[in-house]
């Protein structure tokens, strides 16, 4: 597994000089810390998000890979998201980060 730092890079990485998310968007990794994307900008500060999502680095890098399906994740509690109006509107682009993170 990778370490917080790690991940972050690539995730900042992955982001380049814009998310293409046109919000801002945290990963609260449970209990291994956050990740937060704004535009280009990638922290491991735990700062208000437009929407924030909650899941395990390994189940993130299973939705990632393509091997965790979305909507099984959140009816099983593996993934929950502050916003899922919000969420389901950036599943394009939020799959496309994640599957660059695998």
């Amino acid at each position: 597994m990778a370490t917080l730092e790690e991940l972050t890079q690539r995730v900042a990485a992955a982001v380049g000089n814009d998310s293409g998310l046109g919000r801002s968007f945290k990963v609260d990794l449970r209990g291994e810390g956050f990740i937060h994307i704004d535009g280009g900008t990638v922290t491991n500060e735990d700062k208000p998000a437009d929407l924030t999502v909650s899941i395990s680095q390994k189940d993130l890098k299973a939705l990632g890979a393509g091997e965790l399906n979305p909507m099984t994740a959140v009816i099983t509690g593996r993934l929950k998201v502050s916003d899922m109006g919000l969420a389901m509107s950036l599943q394009p682009q939020m799959q496309a980060l994640f599957s660059r993170l695998a």
